[in-house]
């Protein structure tokens, strides 16, 4: 079955994953901010909490506004696990570490907001590009797209590096792993077969000419 051929609205799958998502986020407050009323909450607890609510702002209007195609319960029920790597496992491996924000936590939050940007703001850009009638049957390679295939998905591995840095745990470092990983031998090899047989000879250009995931690399 191919998920990206069919389009639905899906809002009851959606509205079940952004409530389980909110649950999630209240976990994480209560990991990062339950403790004793006189401890200090170190800055680094604040800045992860900050780059969870960001996410799940963008999370639910992604899929509120942006996803058009149809959502199976059965992966309803999967995506909650990997947003509790990122609000739980996250706020887990950040508790024993109370150091002060340095330059990598500088570099970090900036490559988090640039993480956002890749990823919201490709999403943006195609799905104005889709809205215009006179754009039926093309496919979107302009814009950020034109720098990689999958310039979402790259985005969304420095928004998890990101994490990683902050969190300040060597163990965080297997998360964006994970999350590179399932791009590169899942979600990206399913997502090219049905932009292959969907667009044809108009995929078989742009992946001649495109990166697959990472600018100028790869």
């Amino acid at each position: 079955m191919d998920l990206y051929a069919e389009k639905a609205g899906a809002l009851p799958q959606k509205l079940t994953v952004i409530g389980i998502e909110l649950a999630l986020i209240l976990v994480s407050a209560w990991m990062l901010f339950g403790g004793p009323a006189d401890e200090a909450i170190p800055a680094r607890r604040w800045v992860l909490f900050a780059f969870s609510a960001v996410i799940f702002v963008r999370m639910s209007f992604t899929m509120l506004y942006l996803m058009k195609r149809r959502m199976p319960w059965s992966e309803a029920a999967t995506i909650p696990f990997a947003f509790a790597l990122y609000y739980v496992g996250f706020a887990v491996l950040i508790l024993p570490h109370a150091d002060p924000l340095g330059p990598a936590d500088d570099l970090a939050i900036a490559l988090f907001a640039l993480g956002c940007f890749l990823n919201t703001g490709s999403e943006l850009q195609r799905h104005g590009f889709k809205a215009r009638p006179e754009n039926a049957g093309k496919l979107y390679t302009e814009g950020l797209f034109a720098w990689s295939m999958h310039i979402n998905f790259f985005g969304d591995i420095l928004w998890v590096a990101a994490y990683a840095v902050v969190a300040h745990s060597i163990w965080a470092a297997a998360i964006p792993l994970v999350t590179l990983s399932f791009f590169v031998f899942y979600n990206i090899p399913l997502l090219d077969k049905h932009l292959a047989e969907h667009y044809g000879a108009q995929f078989d250009a742009y992946a001649a000419r495109t990166k697959r995931l990472i600018p100028f690399v790869w």
